[in-house]
């Protein structure tokens, strides 16, 4: 593998799924399936074989219509879970069964009743049994940010002895910070030689309870990290996940920074995000990065006024480059006098100075009364003798 490209694992029918309003049918699991295979994913991870027969069957479908991405099961660290997922695989063109099992003492002690030694020989049992119904195999320990440092590196050593390809320490309740998880993922590749030595790829699993999950992704990366597990919009479990959009975007923007590139297909992310809005229950809000309503949206007068001279001035990235529809100057009673210059003459009316200056003072006074500005506002705000000298468009002339 490339060392300087860094995979996205895509967990939005997965764990994305699991969050309330976010549940999908087998068939709008697979809309949302092929959404993603055009946005460009290297691993799609489509459900929970064991979880109940809807999972089962949306993830067996899956594998019959999609071919790009890397198809994954989640499976407990079970005999009956592992069989399961691998079943529900048994179309993909590419399969991995994603195997997982808690490494924190709070997990081990109250969950699952287990003590450290019986967890590592679970760990290694399961892994193995997966190793042997699957060549691709991911082994995540469950917590892994608030276990202890000692016993978390040796179940890894467990599990990539026992065959696992791919190492993921979840940050299962977004507790973590960017400093502490970094630091989690060298110290791993720093004590554990064959995590380097035979190619194992380390993967970050965020989740954003403290609104910290694409700060800690991006740790995870500069720190060796080569898969990044993700969702669109950040759906998830509480907060949600770490969003794909905003992860990648990073990455692209702050190409010198991070020095590594994805397979994504950036301007396909909107309309993915578009895509999920429409299957479950809820979109991104409006001041979502990347994807949401207002990212390319500007109110205020000096922000407007920059746009107008330069995009870059207030814009770190086009919104064509994600896919999103032009920039826009919203008309509020924050804007400024070349704002609505600009929106006036975009309507067909050139105003000299002093009839712009009459015109702003006008709008001003509307904005304070009225939330939102509608063009046909716009033009009643004009004197008659301004309206009249408008020249008419073809359409009109009709």
């Amino acid at each position: 593998m490339d060392n300087n490209r860094v995979l996205i694992f895509d967990t939005t029918l997965r764990d994305g799924e699991q969050s309330p309003g976010c549940s999908m049918t087998t068939q709008e699991k697979l809309s949302m399936a092929h959404a993603l295979e055009d946005l460009g994913v290297d691993v799609l991870e489509a459900g929970f074989a064991m979880a109940s027969e809807g999972d089962f069957a949306a993830i067996a479908t899956i594998t019959q219509a999609i071919r790009g991405p890397r198809i994954t099961s989640l499976a407990r660290a079970r005999s009956e879970d592992i069989v399961m997922a691998a079943r529900s695989l048994e179309h993909a063109d590419r399969a991995r069964i994603h195997v997982f099992l808690a490494s924190s003492d709070l997990h081990l002690e109250y969950k699952l009743k287990m003590s450290r030694e019986q967890a590592l020989a679970q760990a290694a049992e399961s892994v193995r049994e997966a190793r042997s119904l699957c060549d691709d195999v991911e082994f995540s320990p469950e917590d892994a940010t608030r276990s202890d440092r000692d016993f978390l590196v040796e179940m890894v050593r467990v599990a990539i002895q026992a065959g696992a390809t791919t190492i993921n320490m979840p940050d299962t309740v977004g507790y973590t910070t960017p400093e502490e998880y970094g630091q989690l993922f060298s110290e791993v590749r720093q004590r554990i030689p064959e995590v380097d030595a035979q190619g194992i790829i380390l993967s970050s699993h965020c989740h954003d309870d403290l609104g910290l999950a694409v700060a800690n992704s991006l740790a995870a990366v500069q720190a060796g990290a080569r898969q990044v597990e993700c969702t669109i919009n950040g759906v998830g479990e509480r907060a949600g996940n770490a969003p794909l959009e905003e992860i990648v975007a990073a990455l692209y923007v702050r190409a010198d920074h991070y020095g590594v590139t994805t397979g994504i297909r950036r301007e396909m992310l909107y309309p993915t995000s578009q895509t999920l809005g429409q299957l479950i229950t809820f979109g991104p809000s409006p001041n979502k990065a990347i994807v949401g309503a207002n990212a390319f949206a500007h109110e205020s007068g000096i922000h407007q006024h920059g746009m107008l001279a330069n995009p870059l001035c207030y814009e770190i990235m086009t919104p064509a480059s994600v896919g999103a529809a032009a920039t826009t100057l919203v008309l509020g009673k924050h804007s400024g006098r070349a704002a609505l210059r600009n929106r006036l003459e975009q309507l067909g009316y050139t105003l000299s100075r002093e009839e712009l200056q009459q015109t702003y003072y006008r709008f001003v006074a509307l904005a304070d009364r009225k939330k939102n500005i509608y063009d046909q506002d716009l033009v009643g705000l004009l004197p008659q003798q301004i309206r009249d000298r408008r020249p008419m468009s073809y359409a009109e002339v009709d």
